[in-house]
């Protein structure tokens, strides 16, 4: 069952069009990864989405009733139902974690008892219960990223909207909070709009890949065709012939450019030729390699 859809959806800045003839539709219980450099519109999509802003044509759509048209908010965004995660997570700094989850329950008119429930058993699953009384500021920016993603899911949306949440946590944390996200996925089972300009996140958190560029969908694509090498060129050095393909991405190709590449342990990987690698092995140096 479809419950969000794109139709035709164009949006244009100052002249500049950063979404050209948008379509696509979300089935629920997805996890659809939009996937692109910075630039490529992605983020537009969400607060099109959200009703953030208008689309200058076509229209969008919530479990079958029209949101947006052309120039035009239908519904405002607390009307739609739909969860969000900022990339710089929004948490109000003067409120408690029980505060910043509770704003939006009182919002929905939702009673004292249930409101309490709800963040008590949401707050569990992600072992933060025992920080209700805690500031933003007073948390590590794990901690910080789980309230704001238990902030969103204890209202219960209809979609998750999620903007590059992990874009300014290390690898290790990033990757913890991957996991966090699909175990609440299996509990919940959300249906999810993420955005990232990162591979290695797309391939982890994603059932769908809507993967962009210069505002429009190049492909759109199931996970498995996606590990399998179905892959944008986005990220390849336009000045060798390397590309990147597979899951976790792989470096192919002959380097024909100044710059040479090598394994970090600092053996060489090539001159001439052809080589596959894991792409996270290498680095870039200039001159001939040792």
């Amino acid at each position: 069952m479809a419950i969000i859809a794109f139709d035709s959806v164009s949006k244009a800045y100052q002249n500049k069009t950063v979404l050209h003839d948008f379509s696509l539709v979300v089935e629920s219980g997805q996890r659809v990864v939009i996937l692109g450099p910075s630039g490529c519109g992605k983020t537009t999509v969400l607060r099109l989405l959200a009703g953030f802003i208008a689309p200058d044509t076509g229209s969008i759509s919530i479990d079958g009733h029209v949101v947006a048209a052309a120039g035009k908010i239908l519904q405002a965004p607390e009307g739609r139902h739909l969860g969000m995660v900022f990339q710089d997570l929004a948490l109000w700094p003067h409120l408690t974690v029980e505060g910043n989850l509770e704003f939006g329950l009182k919002a929905q008119g939702i009673p004292r008892p249930q409101r309490v429930q709800r963040i008590t058993e949401i707050l569990r699953m992600v072992e933060m219960d025992a920080y209700l009384r805690a500031r933003p500021a007073e948390l590590s920016g794990g901690q910080q990223q789980r309230i704001a993603l238990v902030r969103a899911l204890v209202l219960r949306p209809k979609a998750l909207l999620m903007d590059e949440p992990l874009s300014n946590l290390d690898e290790e944390l990033s990757q913890h909070l991957r996991v966090e996200l699909l175990r609440l996925y299996e509990r919940l089972g959300f249906t999810l709009i993420y955005v990232t300009h990162d591979r290695a996140e797309a391939g982890d958190i994603a059932t769908n890949i809507v993967c962009m560029r210069h505002g429009r969908i190049e492909r759109s694509i199931p996970i498995e065709e996606f590990k399998i090498g179905q892959r944008p060129d986005f990220a390849s050095d336009p000045r060798c012939g390397a590309r990147c393909i597979g899951y976790p991405p792989f470096v192919i190709g002959a380097c024909r450019c100044r710059n040479r590449w090598r394994r970090r342990s600092g053996s060489r990987i090539w001159q001439k030729g052809e080589a596959m690698i894991r792409a996270r092995d290498l680095e870039k140096v200039r001159g001939p390699t040792q």
